[in-house]
């Protein structure tokens, strides 16, 4: 099947016109990468991630049966985009599954029942982004050290060691040792203002 063809399979397998089908529209479209490299992307409703995902590996004309990655995209006001990517390997096609968890109550189901392998992709994502995986077996920290406050990925996280220390790398445009005057450097993103947070806080140097 073509990858158009994947996706609209898959949303016709998961139309339910029923009274009692769970909001929310679903829509199939294509990832960029040029011809020959794209590939099926649906974006479901968070209700009905664990049936999407069930239905993608067990149904045979999908039959995406290889779990591949899982991550999430902080989308600020919009909540966060659960990503999954799978991959059949009868039938040589990939799939990539989204979603959006809202940010006040960042809950999805979890699909290691459906893919074990989906396990350590969960934990990852939890502790980076705070997203929570219902029926998850075991949500250990996996990468951060005991005690670690907050979700580094979300883009509210303050990067707390480029203020505490000077960022490495190249010089800035004007720059030299030679004592010459220096502009004033640009924070990368996630950095605030040295005066308004961390040890020089509220001075005026």
């Amino acid at each position: 099947m073509t990858p158009e063809e994947v996706g609209e399979r898959l949303v016709a397998l998961l139309t339910d016109d029923s009274p009692d089908a769970p909001p929310g529209e679903i829509v199939a479209g294509l990832s960029g990468g040029g011809p020959g490299h794209e590939r099926a992307v649906v974006d479901v409703p968070v209700a009905r991630w664990w049936e999407t995902v069930g239905t993608a590996k067990h149904n045979g004309a999908v039959g995406c049966d290889f779990f591949d990655w899982l991550s999430a995209v902080d989308e600020l006001d919009e909540g966060f985009r659960v990503v999954a990517h799978l991959w059949s390997t009868r039938r040589h096609h990939a799939l990539l599954l989204r979603t959006i968890v809202p940010r006040e109550d960042p809950v999805i189901e979890s699909v290691v029942e459906l893919f074990p392998g989906a396990a350590w992709h969960e934990r990852e994502t939890y502790e980076m982004f705070g997203i929570t995986f219902a029926r998850h077996p075991d949500l250990r920290p996996l990468l951060l050290p005991p005690g670690f406050e907050g979700h580094p990925l979300r883009k509210e996280f303050v990067l707390a060691s480029r203020v505490a220390k000077a960022w490495p790398g190249a010089k800035e445009p004007g720059e030299s040792e030679s004592g010459t005057t220096k502009r004033a450097p640009m924070r990368p993103p996630g950095v605030p203002d040295p005066k308004e947070w961390g040890p020089k806080a509220g001075g005026t140097d």
